[in-house]
């Protein structure tokens, strides 16, 4: 996506036709099969929407990883942002991959070293702009994927949309990003079939009602989709379960951990111990396992393996697996989730409207 994006304003071989200049547009949370489901509820995201308008999105189906991919044009195991939460081995703690840049003291250039595809369209003589919450404007997640974009802060769903298209219209040959994460943080604490969801949904698309200006192309999709999980279908490994033997570090998210092990462990049977505990519930792989099935991609970076866990178990169905030994319990509040491999997280819109749709 991002190589396309690229060709359309220089030329170069694309998926896109050639455009004036373009802006991507990221709706975070938002699945196809949540956007097809509520389409009376987004009228002019859907109008025209064909059944081929889909993409997909990354393994973990998570935030850092698939924006980190849109943004890059690589897949998680060469950016290196292979999930929500992984090891720091040398530090031997946990790192936020989205919040935690700040407090954890990341380097930005060296836990994402990829170009941007903000800094390759910029050295090319592009104008290059991010349009987003304006708290996100100098956060350690921005540094590692927006790199060489002029960033620009829009509290309002429909004036960050006005934003990059004002960018488009104004700077011939612009790739412009803008970032809409409201239906995320709606999903995340009411569910994707909420009143609060569907409110969120409605004033996203209203925010389409703008007119395209003339030559600019825009893409619209997502990172990733969302799924209910309801509390009778909370795995929760507390004291006592054999599940916990052996385990050092609950990492990743509920529907995706990256589970660390005590350096003394068997890691086989660690995992045989999981695969009886989760049985119907999750897949139990080994890192290793996970990694010689591509699903972080068929490249790996120097230093990735270390922060991919010992076990990577991806949930089933609707579950979620919570380690109920940790101080902190509020992820159990969370109603919509994301991260595992279900058509509902990783089927996303691909959208094309203005000169794109011509």
């Amino acid at each position: 996506m991002a190589a396309d994006l690229r060709g359309a304003i220089a030329g170069l071989p694309s998926a896109l036709p050639r455009v004036r200049s373009t802006v991507l547009i990221v709706i975070d949370g938002l699945g196809m099969l949540q956007l097809r489901a509520h389409a009376g509820h987004a009228r002019r995201l859907t109008a025209g929407m064909g059944k081929k308008d889909v993409a997909y999105s990354v393994f973990p189906s998570t935030t850092a990883s698939a924006l980190t991919t849109l943004l890059t044009g690589v897949e998680p195991g060469e950016h290196g942002l292979v999930g929500y939460r992984v090891l720091d081995r040398e530090r031997d703690r946990l790192v936020n991959m989205l919040s935690g840049w700040e407090s954890d003291k990341l380097d930005a250039r060296v836990w994402q070293p990829v170009p941007t595809v903000f800094e390759t369209a910029a050295e090319a003589g592009h104008p290059v702009f991010a349009v987003g919450l304006p708290v996100y404007a100098t956060t350690g997640f921005t540094q590692a994927t927006l790199r060489g974009a002029t960033f620009f802060g829009q509290w309002n769903t429909r004036d960050r949309v006005a934003q990059a298209y004002q960018l488009a219209a104004e700077h011939e040959g612009a790739l412009v990003y803008c970032y809409l994460p409201e239906v995320d943080k709606a999903g995340h604490r009411h569910g994707v079939d909420s009143t609060e969801w569907l409110h969120a949904l409605e004033d996203l698309d209203s925010a389409f009602a703008q007119a395209v200006p003339p030559g600019v192309g825009v893409l619209v999709t997502a990172d990733h989709g969302m799924i209910d999980v309801p509390r009778h279908r909370h795995l929760v490994i507390d004291q006592g379960d054999r599940m916990l033997d052996g385990v050092r570090h609950f990492g990743g998210e509920p529907r995706m951990l990256h589970v660390y092990l005590e350096p003394d462990a068997s890691v086989e049977a660690v995992r045989d111990a999981w695969r009886v505990g989760t049985e119907k519930i999750a897949d139990v792989l080994t890192g290793d396992e996970a990694v010689a099935a591509g699903l972080f991609g068929t490249v790996l970076a120097p230093g990735v393996r270390e922060r991919i866990g010992d076990l990577v178990i991806p949930a089933r169905g609707i579950w979620a697996l919570y380690d109920g030994t940790a101080e902190d319990q509020r992820a159990q509040t969370m109603v919509g989730q994301h991260g595992s491999l279900t058509p509902e997280e990783r089927q996303v819109p691909y959208l094309r409207f203005g000169a794109f749709a011509q």
